[in-house]
């Protein structure tokens, strides 16, 4: 299986995070993909922003869930990283598909469905894939897996994946259980022999999130795919040693 770099949250180590200056940065990097976060607005819009609340990477205060589309775009999501940002805004899912559909990057959406639930979620972002024709380019995934086999059941043809942080057993047994084709676990349970059986099985293994280089090189040579702050790094380790 081929080895991919997401750029997780975008290039998140040099950029504000879930933003569209990150996810440009991403792109001019050399990155096969990015990863973003998505929950729903006070009005059901789906915006880009990992966190339930936007203290952290915002002027403003309070649980995303409680600010319309329109009091979002108010936030500035760029100062608290650096003051060059200023002015950068929480970008709709639509405004994100819609620049990526001109590029060839894959784009992995985290269904940030747990609690709070958000119950159109899966629904609105399910239309936004298709609105776009993306399906062959999405890969859906959430730590909530009951919004993965919902997700199964209003679109059977888009690829789900099952994120853990847990030493589980077997877990592509339990992945295809739920109609789930890869598996994305947190680095320090990404074993060995979980990516020796997946690989043997056919059921890719996505790693989150991976930062250093050594690491990288390991994951990427053991044909597994990552999730990096850094894909610039990624980029680089990756021609080296196909190079070399």
């Amino acid at each position: 299986m081929e080895a991919l770099i997401f750029a997780h949250r975008g290039s998140s180590k040099t950029h504000p995070e879930n933003t569209m200056p990150a996810f440009q940065a991403a792109l001019e990097s050399g990155a096969d993909g990015i990863e973003l976060d998505v929950q729903l607005t006070k009005d059901h819009v789906p915006v880009v922003i990992h966190d339930l609340t936007v203290d952290r990477t915002t002027d403003g205060e309070g649980f995303v869930m409680n600010y319309t589309y329109k009091d979002i775009q108010s936030l500035d999501a760029g100062s608290w990283f650096d003051s060059t940002f200023e002015g950068i805004r929480i970008p709709s899912l639509e405004e994100v598909m819609k620049w990526i559909k001109g590029t060839h990057l894959k784009l992995n959406i985290e269904l940030k469905n747990g609690y709070p639930r958000f119950p159109e979620l899966e629904e609105k972002v399910i239309a936004l894939i298709r609105q776009f024709e993306m399906e062959e380019r999405v890969i859906l995934s959430s730590f909530n897996h009951y919004s993965l086999v919902e997700t199964k059941r209003l679109a059977p043809e888009l690829e789900t994946a099952v994120l853990f942080m847990e030493g589980l057993y077997e877990p592509w047994d339990y992945a295809e259980h739920i109609g789930a084709r890869a598996l994305h676990p947190y680095l320090p349970v990404a074993v060995p022999e979980l990516i020796q059986v997946a690989s043997s099985k056919n059921m890719p293994v996505r790693v989150f999130t991976v930062n250093g280089p050594e690491q990288m090189k390991q994951l990427l040579k053991a044909g597994c795919s990552i999730f990096t702050d850094d894909p610039e790094t990624a980029v680089s380790i990756r021609r080296n040693w196909r190079d070399s």
